[in-house]
């Protein structure tokens, strides 16, 4: 039997998945402002698992960061990507299909937390008052700040010099500037 396993990019991979769980809502609602606060059963689904992956990726990340600090929670993660990742919370991810650009960490240039991190919060432990926030909107933002995350994991990970395949539809512009054969041979 000739094959040979060697380790794969686990969190990407996961990723993906999510990535095509949103691929597959597309097919069902228009990714449009119009439609930003339609909610479903799809949507929570996809951004409690968003949002959960966020955490798990951000402590790690955090541990690549800086290995002194063991961040437990949002604003732990916060100090530590904000002081070591210029401009993070500036990040842009674009959905070139549809048009939009996302900024998913800017309310950390204040003292706030993402309004999507707050509201997965709210459908993790209050989904009987707060399935209307499992909206179009906060999916994209959730999937937007696994993203960003993602991708800076990566970065600072000598694990995976390169990942594939590219993503569907999320894309970050700046990425370029960061490492230009990031996405490995085409």
């Amino acid at each position: 039997m000739g094959i040979i396993e060697k380790q794969s990019p686990k969190y990407w991979n996961y990723f993906l998945a999510l990535e095509a769980d949103v691929v597959n809502l597309s097919r069902y609602i228009e990714f449009t402002k119009d439609n930003f606060d339609a909610y479903s059963m799809e949507m929570a689904k996809i951004i409690l698992s968003a949002a959960s992956e966020v955490d798990v990726i951000a402590k790690q990340l955090c541990k690549i960061l800086d290995n002194n600090k063991k961040p437990r929670t949002i604003g732990g993660y916060k100090n530590i990507l904000t002081e070591n990742i210029n401009d993070f919370s500036e990040t842009k991810v674009v959905i070139n299909r549809y048009g939009l650009e996302l900024t998913p960490w800017i309310n950390w240039k204040g003292k706030r937390n993402p309004n999507w991190w707050s509201d997965y919060n709210k459908i993790k432990h209050h989904r009987h008052d707060y399935f209307k926030r499992a909206n179009l909107s906060n999916v994209l933002n959730a999937m937007a700040g696994l993203f960003v995350l993602v991708m800076f994991f990566h970065l600072n990970s000598t694990e995976y010099p390169s990942l594939k395949p590219n993503p569907a539809l999320f894309d970050m512009p700046s990425l370029f500037f960061y490492a230009p054969d990031f996405w490995g041979d085409a």
